[in-house]
């Protein structure tokens, strides 16, 4: 079993094809919103959560969505999750991603790294929530992702986006 963590605010077509790519490799998927005091989310993760199960294909048995505050490695042995799985960009987020997985091995928790689609990687959940923010504002941001009233970005919303 893995897991997924993230805040997930929205949800991108980047976040879905990680979970599709995970599937191939583990048994089970938890997609984790982690609760960040330090993140103002535009829902409550709960509500989050219910969002990215609707996102998630009825066939996607092996797909559980879950809230949790605290330590993501503290949720992984606790669920007795031995993988953590992470989304990597671009070459930037590597160093941050090395040191979250250092110490993650160091709690007993493995972590792997799934590159991102070239043709998803432009897509940032820090760009749709700028241009969701302008959206709302009434603001004119262009051609960009159309973050509907659910707060998940679809492929067709976010396609020509550069995060």
């Amino acid at each position: 079993m893995a897991v997924y963590p993230g805040t997930f605010d929205p949800f991108t077509p980047g976040h879905r094809d990680l979970v599709a790519r995970a599937r191939a490799m583990f048994e089970r998927i938890i997609v984790l919103l982690a609760v960040n005091a330090d993140k103002r989310p535009a829902a409550e993760a709960t509500v989050r959560a219910a969002l990215v199960r609707d996102a998630m294909p009825a066939a996607w048995g092996d797909v559980e969505v879950d809230t949790w505050t605290g330590l993501t490695t503290a949720y992984c042995l606790r669920r007795g999750a031995t993988v953590i799985v992470r989304g990597v960009r671009t070459a930037a987020d590597l160093g941050y991603e090395y040191q979250l997985a250092a110490m993650n091995e160091q709690l007993g928790i493995q972590t792997v790294w799934l590159p991102s689609r070239p043709d998803l990687v432009a897509t940032s959940s820090t760009a749709a929530r700028a241009y969701r923010s302008a959206q709302s504002a009434g603001g004119s941001t262009g051609p960009g992702p159309c973050i509907g009233s659910f707060g998940v970005a679809t492929p067709d919303d976010v396609g020509p986006f550069i995060a």
